[in-house]
């Protein structure tokens, strides 16, 4: 895996509708722009040898960071996959929809959800929305969220971004009704 720069952002909100959030909000992305591992290769059936060769690795590594950059323990988590220009989306899909990528974040987490996520291909600066969702209840309300990256120069044509993100909580100031309450 060739790795061009490694991305961190921490996002802590402390006001929501003009009211303190206690305690702050935190949130935590880390992205990596790695070199696209089929570029060059055309149209290629079985990305399997690509994704053996890299998405365990990548997992752990964005795992770890993410898990240290948030600082606290998880209760919502998500993942991103930004091609670019000269990729397929199905690439930055098979790094991220694995067992071996994302069992990595699934157990330091000690989640049991599927990992929400965003996958496009875009150009280089190109914002994008990865989704939030709780570790173990997909269905507790207060947890979907999102959280808005931008990477000025990435993804390179040939390059892929793949990110992980972690909140320590819910939206701040969440106040919906439990799921299925209003039925």
């Amino acid at each position: 895996m060739s790795i061009r720069k490694i991305v961190t952002l921490i996002e802590e909100i402390v006001t929501e509708g003009g009211e303190p959030v206690q305690p702050p909000a935190r949130l935590a992305v880390v992205a990596a722009v790695i070199e696209n591992p089929w570029q060059g290769q055309g149209f290629v059936a079985d990305l399997g040898a690509g994704i053996r060769a890299n998405a365990s690795a990548l997992g752990e590594l964005l795992t770890a960071k993410v898990v240290a950059a948030l600082g606290v323990p998880i209760e919502a988590y998500g993942k991103a996959a930004i091609v670019g220009l000269d990729g397929e989306i199905e690439h930055g899909s098979g790094l991220i929809h694995t067992l071996t990528f994302g069992n990595h974040f699934r157990n330091a987490a000690n989640a049991t959800t599927l990992l929400p996520a965003v996958e496009k291909r875009a150009p280089a600066g190109t914002v994008f929305d990865i989704p939030l969702k709780h570790i173990t209840d997909a269905t507790i309300r207060s947890h979907h969220q999102s959280i808005e990256v931008r990477i000025p120069d990435a993804p390179h044509a040939g390059e892929i971004v793949i990110a992980l993100a972690a909140a320590a909580q819910g939206r701040p100031q969440q106040r919906l009704p439990a799921f299925f309450t209003e039925q």
